[in-house]
């Protein structure tokens, strides 16, 4: 299985922004689809936004669309998560997850489908 590792994240002013990092190791990380998700205090984790293998198609959070970008470089085995206009609702723990396929085109938002999860990075943001 693929593993992943979040990076990047901090403390930031409201209307700040941060770029987080999901690096994985394994020479087949073009094979996976990755989803970011966050879990705020107190709250269920929450789906962010997601890539397909193939870098053709994303889908955001209603939350976040507008602000939030996601790339991937399977070159580099990273997939970005580019934050701006950050507000304190953002704060949260953010976490990577992998879920392999075959298909370039498939995106996957749901938590239960995806199969390799990073340890989490800490983003908070001040009012």
């Amino acid at each position: 299985q693929v593993h992943v590792v979040e990076s990047g994240g901090g403390l930031v002013q409201a209307g700040g922004s941060l770029r987080l990092s999901c690096v994985a190791s394994g020479r087949t990380f073009s094979s996976y689809a990755i989803a970011w998700f966050r879990q705020a205090p107190g709250e269920e984790r929450a789906f962010v936004a997601a890539i397909s293998r193939s870098h053709t198609i994303t889908r955001y959070a209603a939350s976040v669309e507008g602000r939030f970008t996601i790339s991937r470089d399977n070159a580099k085995n990273t997939v970005y998560l580019q934050m701006t206009s950050l507000k304190p609702e953002d704060t949260a723990v953010y976490y990577c997850a992998a879920k392999s396929t075959p298909i370039g085109s498939i995106i996957f938002t749901s938590a239960e489908l995806l199969d390799s999860w990073g340890q989490g990075t800490q983003v908070t943001v001040s009012s």
